[in-house]
């Protein structure tokens, strides 16, 4: 079968799970699955699909549980790792493949990194953007730990920049209530892009039980112009007409259950570390995830034999802002790093 850099939808369904999900490249390809965090969509990869794909990869990217055209539980413990990664490795089953490379952002990291870490003969390497193997799920004590201080003193900022993380968990119903008012809304308003000036500065998230909410006294979100570097606004219509479909449950039930997905992440083969190619890549302009110039990353490189990093000049939002950017590291690491998967 030629290759080919047409996007296709495909839908699973097994006893436990339905996964609706996108694909590019020749049904023969090397399997690369691409795994969205939070609050995004498989469209998210919507840049990587078709350049992978016409390389010759099999590309599948997954709407995670609770997301998009997925199955959409209704408790917070349908939203642990060991089972999300279960939906992966179904859908791999389905699929036909021994193996995949495993790519994940934002939630769809540790996602990743526990399919590279609980299923090592199922990875053929792993690639993670913004989020660092180990980062938060062994506890928020550990988590803590890393906070830079010069940024987040500790009697004004004593959770850092992951207080929203402590909210989700002490008023869950009200954090996903301003989320459900406008969920366009809301997606316009998350996905923005960032410029090296806030570097030094406190990120938002971490005033938000101080301020009361993501979008204090406003009922819900903001109306905001879209912010094209990132989304067009018919994309900001696709995601929130999913959302508002689904709700905010699903996507903040993932910060919901961090004592099983510790012990999940402690339980792992090999004492969890990683003997596989490995990728992380950094976005420069990320102060949530801040991993240039603080010890964020430093449990993942204890952790993985074979290591390489990379930096995008971009926000969070990586995949999506700085695609060519994204497309080029990818790319090259798996030519150089998994030789043996490249397609032909």
């Amino acid at each position: 079968m030629p290759t080919t850099g047409e996007i296709t939808e495909h839908v699973f369904e097994s006893d436990r799970h339905k996964t609706f999900y996108l694909a590019s490249g020749p049904e023969d390809g090397p399997m690369l699955v691409l795994i969205h965090g939070w609050p995004e969509l498989s469209l998210s990869w919507r840049h990587q699909l078709p350049c992978l794909g016409a390389l010759g990869f099999r590309v599948n990217a997954p709407d995670m549980r609770g997301y998009g055209r997925s199955s959409v539980p209704n408790t917070h413990d349908a939203y642990t790792m060991q089972e999300i990664s279960g939906d992966m490795i179904e859908l791999l089953d389905h699929l036909g493949r021994d193996k995949a490379v495993w790519i994940g952002h934002d939630w769809g990291s540790p996602v990743a990194w526990s399919l590279a870490s609980q299923y090592p003969d199922r990875t053929a390497a792993v690639a993670s953007l913004c989020i660092p193997y180990r980062l938060g799920l062994e506890g928020f004590e550990d988590l803590a730990a890393l906070i830079d201080r010069d940024v987040y003193p500790i009697d004004e900022y004593p959770a850092g920049q992951w207080d929203y993380m402590i909210y989700y968990q002490e008023n869950f119903a009200g954090a996903t209530a301003e989320m459900d008012v406008n969920p366009y809304n809301t997606i316009v308003a998350l996905f923005r892009a960032a410029g090296p000036d806030g570097a030094n500065e406190p990120a938002l998230t971490a005033s938000i039980r101080k301020n009361g909410g993501w979008f204090p006294g406003m009922n819900g979100a903001p109306e905001l112009p879209v912010d094209e570097t990132i989304i067009s606004a018919n994309d900001a219509r696709i995601y929130g007409d999913l959302l508002s479909k689904n709700g905010f449950f699903g996507p903040n039930s993932y910060y919901m259950n961090t004592p099983a997905n510790t012990e999940y992440t402690l339980g792992a083969p090999n004492d969890g570390r990683l003997e596989m190619p490995v990728l992380f890549v950094h976005a420069a302009y990320d102060y949530v995830a801040k991993t240039l110039g603080t010890r964020l990353a430093d449990p993942m490189r204890a952790k993985c034999s074979n290591l390489e990093e990379a930096t995008v000049t971009s926000s969070h939002w990586v995949a999506q802002e700085k695609p060519v950017e994204l497309n080029g590291i990818l790319v090259n690491w798996l030519a150089r790093e998994v030789p043996d998967f490249w397609p032909g």
